[in-house]
C-alpha cells in the first residue's frame, strides 16, 4: 500500500479566521497612517529626520499583533503585502509608486525571518520587541535607499531611533495582544504561537492500524 503524505501549500497553512485577521491588521495600519503622520513631520521636521524612522514603530506594531493573533510565520509578509497593494491602488498616504511593494512587503519578510530564526512567534515581550525593531528598520532602510541616501554617519542615527521606535512598537503590540485577550476578544498572547501547526496529513491509517480494521474478529473460546 502507498502512504500518500502531502504538504500544504503556503496559503493553505492559514484559515479563514487568520486570513480575517491580516486583512483587518492591514487595514488598521494604512487607516490610522494619515493620522499619525502629520504629527510625526512636526517633531521629525525640524530634525532633519525621515518621519518614518520617528513613527513607523506605530505603523509596524499591526504587523506584530496580526503575528501575535495567528502564530504562524508569513503573517507579516501577507500584512505588508496587502498593505502595499491597497495603498499602490488607490494613492493613499505613503504611497511610494511601484517601489510600494518593496517598502511594505520587504518589513514583513524581515520580521518573519527573523522570529523563525529566533524560534518564537510573537509568544512573549520580548519577542514582540525584537519584531517591531527588525520590521522597523528594514522600513527605514528601504525608504532610505529608495528615496533619501543619508550620509553613512547620519544614516546609522536614524537607523538607531528606527530601532527604539519599533521595540516601543512591539512592546505596546503585546500589551494591545493582553488587551485583546482580557475582553476575550483574542487567544492569549502566544498561546495561538505554541500551537504546532499541522503540514503533514496521512489519507490512510498507520500500517498497523490498517491491519486492525482490515482483520476479522476473532471467536471467543467457550
Amino acid at each position: 500500500m502507498v502512504y500518500m503524505v502531502s504538504r500544504k501549500s503556503f496559503f493553505g497553512r492559514f484559515s479563514i479566521y487568520d486570513l480575517m485577521i491580516i486583512a483587518v491588521t492591514a487595514a488598521m495600519g494604512i487607516v490610522l497612517k494619515p493620522f499619525i503622520a502629520p504629527l510625526a513631520h512636526l517633531v521629525a521636521g525640524p530634525l532633519l529626520i525621515p518621519s518614518g524612522a520617528l513613527a513607523g514603530g506605530l505603523y509596524m506594531l499591526w504587523l506584530v499583533v496580526g503575528m501575535g493573533l495567528t502564530g504562524k510565520y508569513g503573517t507579516g509578509t501577507l500584512i505588508g503585502l496587502v498593505q502595499a497593494l491597497v495603498v499602490l491602488f488607490t494613492g493613499t498616504v505613503g504611497s511610494h509608486g511601484i517601489m510600494t511593494l518593496v517598502s511594505y512587503t520587504l518589513p514583513g519578510i524581515v520580521m518573519d525571518l527573523g522570529l523563525f530564526l529566533l524560534g518564537h512567534r510573537v509568544c512573549c515581550m520580548g519577542c514582540a520587541f525584537w519584531a517591531g525593531l527588525l520590521a522597523n528598520m528594514t522600513g527605514t532602510f528601504t525608504v532610505n535607499f529608495i528615496f533619501f541616501r543619508l550620509p553613512a554617519l547620519f544614516l546609522l542615527l536614524v537607523l538607531a531611533l528606527a530601532a527604539l521606535s519599533g521595540g516601543m512598537g512591539g512592546i505596546l503590540s503585546w500589551e494591545l495582544l493582553r488587551l485583546l485577550k482580557k475582553y476575550h476578544l483574542a487567544v492569549s498572547p502566544g498561546k495561538a504561537a505554541m500551537e504546532p501547526e499541522e503540514d503533514n496529513y496521512e489519507p490512510y491509517p498507520a500500517k498497523e492500524e490498517a491491519g486492525k480494521v482490515l482483520a476479522f474478529p476473532e471467536k471467543e473460546e467457550r
